[in-house]
């Protein structure tokens, strides 16, 4: 009688045990994400009105919602930094806004600390709106009603394209948790 290879058997548990999470898979891909979607404006895209959303935030933003623990709340800081230097806004300003969405994201935490999808993108629109028109104030844009309608395109997309990002974003979330064979 031929003997079964023991990896070949599989029970519910058995493809985790003797493994560990990657230290380096859960700490760097929430960070390396963020940077990298907020290096996405310097791809050429070319528009008479704004219309690329700011990937940076919502991947930020994204982050926050799917794991409420995962980033700290002083990350708006390097963050609206990195993205200042690649957005072309003011200096200080993505610091500034990146910031005051992590400490609104924390204080929406701390009062409802369980949420459905449809309230983390309504959290997430108000954020990224929010954002969108203080950047464009704070660039020295003056307020009214053409603003408004230069910037509607670009507040639209953002919106539709949360959930792409929060889905991506989750996606990436399970690949930070992947597990590594332990070899002892």
């Amino acid at each position: 009688m031929e003997r079964a290879d023991p990896r070949s058997r599989r029970d519910a548990y058995g493809s985790r045990i003797n493994r560990a999470h990657s230290p380096t898979l859960a700490y760097a891909v929430p960070w390396a994400t963020i940077v990298l979607a907020s290096l996405l404006p310097v791809f050429p895209i070319a528009s008479a009105a704004p219309l690329v959303p700011p990937i940076g935030l919502m991947v930020l933003v994204s982050w926050r919602l799917v794991r409420p623990g995962l980033l700290p709340v002083w990350a708006g800081v390097p963050f609206g930094a990195i993205d200042d230097l690649f957005s072309g806004q003011p200096f200080g300003s993505g610091v500034l806004l990146w910031s005051l969405a992590m400490i609104a994201i924390e204080a929406i935490e701390i009062r409802f600390p369980w949420r459905s999808f449809l309230q983390d993108w309504l959290i997430a629109g108000v954020i990224t709106t929010g954002y969108i028109v203080a950047a464009a104030l704070l660039s020295g844009a003056s307020p009214g009603t053409p603003l408004l309608g230069a910037l509607m395109p670009q507040i639209l997309l953002s919106l539709l394209v949360y959930p792409i990002i929060a889905r991506m974003v989750s996606a990436l979330d399970r690949f930070r948790l992947l597990r590594i064979r332990i070899l002892a």
